[in-house]
């Protein structure tokens, strides 16, 4: 049997528990929190009050954390291109809207409330260039993006799980320098934010312990393909207008690392956390090929941490056209 049958074998064999995965790692629309509880409602006749009382706070924040903030945004809006990546993902089937189709489509919507409340947040803040904001965000959708998965669900799945939890570490982060400098309201909306990113990556990680139990060399390979060629973040096609895809993602990275937002540090802590999550080190049954890689991935965080440690980040600022540095302190 070829390799993609077994995938889509198990992928079927997964299939069968999808309703208590959708129970246990979603919520119920009706029940999740929305947007519009997190910012000024504009039905009440306090709305412009609240408005402006968002945009004196928002005064205050430093230049490299507006850069964060609508880089993240821009991330999370670009979700359409996200879903058509895991709708073509073998054992998703959209058109007989099986239940890993129903697992996507779920998700989805959780995710696209992120980039909604964001959007939102940063258009009612002043800070920043709404126009300039939403033809990135257009040119990331245009230009899609490749995380070097291909239909392969293993290797999505490992995408995933260890992207979520880097959301999770930035958007937390982010809510702790938002309180630091009094954006309370902002700080809370990160923390639901991070708080929804969590739950996703105990779902994605659940599946690769899943398969890890029935296809564990495969399993294996997948994991170390993925750590070889590097997890590449969503947003690694970012680009301003008027230019091509080239630094703008490196750019908004640095100022990440300076803010101490997400740095190479935690790129290295999260493969970390994954290794000891999936319990690599006790998986048995594995090929000569797969035992090879297992090797391989338990002294990797130690040479990535050997390398971070020399990672020079530059001290000055990118000037994007997202946020000019003169309406920020």
């Amino acid at each position: 049997m070829s390799i993609k049958n077994i995938r889509l074998e198990v992928m079927q064999l997964l299939e069968k528990n999808i309703d208590n995965f959708v129970n246990d790692y979603l919520i119920p629309v009706e029940k999740i929190w929305q947007p519009t509880d997190l910012l000024p409602d504009s039905e009440k006749e306090t709305f412009f009050e609240e408005v402006k009382e968002l945009r004196e706070i928002a005064k205050d924040l430093p230049y490299d954390f507006w850069v964060v903030l609508v880089g993240d945004t821009i991330t999370e809006e670009a979700l359409p291109t996200y879903e058509s990546w895991l709708i073509e993902v073998e054992g998703v089937d959209n058109e007989g809207r099986n239940g890993w189709s129903r697992w996507v489509k779920n998700w989805t919507g959780e995710e696209n409330r992120h980039g909604d409340v964001l959007n939102k947040y940063l258009y009612l803040s002043g800070r920043v260039n709404m126009r300039e904001i939403e033809m990135t965000t257009q040119h990331l959708i245009n230009d899609g993006f490749d995380i070097g998965t291909g239909r392969d669900p293993y290797k999505n799945f490992v995408y995933t799980s260890f992207q979520e939890l880097a959301t999770y570490i930035s958007h937390n982060r982010v809510a702790q320098v938002a309180k630091k400098y009094g954006d309370n309201k902002l700080s809370k909306m990160c923390k639901l934010i991070a708080g929804d990113e969590m739950r996703h990556h105990h779902a994605y990680s659940e599946f690769i312990n899943q398969i890890f139990k029935v296809d564990p060399s495969e399993m294996m390979l997948a994991f170390q393909y993925m750590m070889k060629q590097k997890i590449v973040m969503p947003a690694h096609f970012l680009r301003e207008s008027g230019q091509k895809i080239s630094s703008a993602f490196e750019n908004f990275s640095d100022s990440a690392q300076r803010l101490g937002v997400y740095t190479a540090a935690d790129y290295v802590d999260i493969l970390q956390k994954l290794i000891e999550k999936w319990e690599i080190d006790k998986i048995n049954g594995l090929t000569d090929e797969a035992e090879k890689a297992r090797d391989f991935l338990m002294k990797l965080p130690a040479r990535m941490a050997r390398v971070s440690e020399r990672l020079v980040v530059p001290q000055e600022s990118h000037i994007f056209k997202w946020v000019q540095p003169a309406l920020v302190k």
